[in-house]
Parts: structure tokens; sequence; C-alpha cells
């Protein structure tokens, strides 16, 4: 299927509701997932400056087994470009850089003010906060996005989710239109 190539930001890939969300619909191939290693480094900084007593080695190895779980999914050689990208947030001249580099048509990303769309246009890119990137995926292959879900949700084993508890979840995370959309799917969660 395969849709859309998406460069998932940092800002998506943690919290880990998001990141598993997001990682099981790529590997379905709801839609094709990219990410740097510069991406990773970012997320996991975060986490670790928010949550300092979490493992390293945990999320390297959560990393690791992202990069060989999704294919196709770590864009290299996109630095030479940087120093030519015009952002709002000159750090984030790479995420730009990666996504021209790895074909992207969207960039996934909390941070909309930072990747103007005047900024994209030019490179065939749009740029997307995760939930109307998630509703416009559920409106796609509402089945193969649905069954992602469950498969998410059956994972959560401690403790195990209902569906509330998960929609409940998603919504306290910022995905307020993908958890009301996916309401109407409960029996397929």
């Amino acid at each position: 299927m395969s849709r859309y190539t998406a460069l998932l930001d940092a800002n998506v890939l943690y919290p880990a509701p998001l990141r598993d969300l997001l990682l099981q619909l790529a590997v379905t191939d709801v839609f094709r997932a990219r990410w740097t290693a510069d991406i990773h480094r970012e997320w996991i900084e975060a986490l670790l400056r928010n949550e300092p007593a979490r493992d390293r080695a945990a999320l390297e190895r959560t990393r690791d087994l992202m990069d060989r779980a999704t294919r196709d999914s770590l864009v290299e050689g996109y630095h030479a470009l940087i120093p030519a990208l015009t952002l709002p947030d000159p750090d984030d001249r790479h995420v730009l850089a990666a996504a021209i580099t790895g074909r992207c048509d969207v960039i996934v990303t909390q941070n909309l003010v930072d990747f103007p769309v005047e900024a994209l246009t030019s490179f065939g890119i749009d740029v997307q906060h995760p939930d109307e990137f998630l509703v416009n995926h559920l409106h796609l292959a509402p089945g193969l996005f649905c069954g992602s879900v469950r498969k998410v949700r059956a994972r959560l084993k401690n403790p195990p989710y209902s569906v509330e508890d998960y929609l409940g979840t998603l919504t306290q995370i910022g995905l307020v239109a993908t958890a009301a959309e996916l309401g109407g799917f409960a029996e397929l969660l």
C-alpha cells in the first residue's frame, strides 16, 4: 500500500504510545516511515532529559529494533543540504534535508510552526501534525489502521488496556481527532 513516505520528527517518536502506533502502521505498510540517526538522538535525549531514570541502553535497543523492523527507514547522506536550507529554527534544517533526501511526501511533527508551508512547497513536501496524519491514514485504510491499533493494544499487557483506556491515552497525548474517529471502530480495536 505505502501511499505516503513520511519523515517522522523526533517529537513524534516520543511519547511511546505515538511511536508505537506510527511504527505499527509503517510495518503494516499503511505508509513508509523515514528518520535519521540525528532524529533518533533527539528523541532519546529528550526522553532522558524528562525521565533521567530511564535506561539509555534500553532506548538504544528500541532505536535498533525500529531500524530493523521498518524497511528503508534510515535516511543518510543529507548533511550536505543543511546549509542551503532556511527554516525559522536552524536546528530543524536537518529534518527538512532528510525529508528531501529520503524523497518524503510529508514531515510529521508536532512543531508545525518550525516548518512553514512556504519553506517546503518548492520541495513538494507537506507538513502535518501527527493527529491530522493519523486521521488521514485511518480514512485511507480503515481496516489496516484498525488492525494495527489492535496489535499495538494487544502488546500492552502490564497493565492491559481496554479500547476505552487506549483511546484515552491517545487523547491525553494530543491525538484527539484520531481517538474520536477510532471510537467509531471500537469493535475492531
